[in-house]
């Protein structure tokens, strides 16, 4: 006979399985639809130009009291309390455009894996690709 314990543990466990499967699946399409919504010469991919547009266009609508500098919350959580300090070399606590293009930049070429100038979707699903969208999405 199955014991109460035993019964609730599976259902448990069952229940996170089939709540995570559309966080997973999800991330996959969050990627692509990324790739698709970003990829101005339709090839399939991410070039370091058509990030930094993103990036550039992002920034011009974070900075809502348009003094050409983000701070911290202007940023808000796309960029972590220590990324911001290391993105900002005259520690003012803000950053300029090209302070944030220089973020950007640096992200992009984490996450480009096999260093070829360009980010698939599966290059948009690491960890810097991630931080990546964080920075050129809304």
């Amino acid at each position: 006979m199955i014991d109460r314990r035993f019964f609730v543990s599976k259902l448990c466990a069952f229940s996170l399985s089939m709540a995570i499967l559309p966080i997973a699946s999800s991330s996959k399409s969050f990627a692509a639809a990324a790739l698709g919504a970003l990829d101005k010469d339709n090839d399939g991919t991410l070039d370091l130009s058509e990030v930094k547009d993103a990036a550039a266009s992002m920034f011009d609508k974070l900075d809502k009291d348009s003094d050409a500098t983000l701070d911290r919350k202007e940023i808000g959580g796309r960029a972590g309390k220590t990324q911001l300090k290391q993105a900002d070399p005259d520690h003012d606590g803000t950053l300029t455009k090209d302070e944030y293009l220089a973020v950007v930049e640096k992200l992009f070429n984490a996450a480009d894996a096999d260093k070829d100038g360009t980010l698939t979707a599966k290059d948009l699903k690491s960890k810097a690709g991630r931080a990546l969208l964080r920075m050129i999405q809304p």
